[in-house]
């Protein structure tokens, strides 16, 4: 699957923008759009969610992590684990589902 960044489909949860990019048949990349005032409650989902900070800094915290992170840092949450982010200053991040995110389809 090629998606050309004009075939970009723009979502929104929990009022943070971001565009769904390649989806596959067992995982999907998305880039999340970070901006001031954006805040991820803790929430948990049954896909596997392993990140790539862009740009901006973020607080995230699951299990026993509590964490900033900041542009070149990386994460992976494990599916069903409750997390959150404070967004700290505003960017992107790219994160990728596995299995794909139905509700962000």
């Amino acid at each position: 699957m090629i998606r050309k960044r004009n075939e970009v489909i723009k979502k929104e949860f929990k009022g943070v923008n971001f565009d769904v990019l390649a989806v596959g048949k067992r995982t999907m990349v998305a880039k999340m759009n970070y901006k001031d005032g954006d805040f991820v409650p803790f929430h948990t989902h049954p896909n596997e969610q392993s990140g790539y900070v862009i740009s901006g800094r973020y607080r995230i915290k699951f299990e026993n992590n509590d964490e900033i992170i900041e542009a070149g840092d990386s994460y992976s949450i494990p599916e069903n684990i409750e997390h959150s982010i404070e967004i700290i200053e505003p960017g992107n991040v790219i994160d990728i589902f596995s299995p794909i995110r139905q509700d962000y389809l």
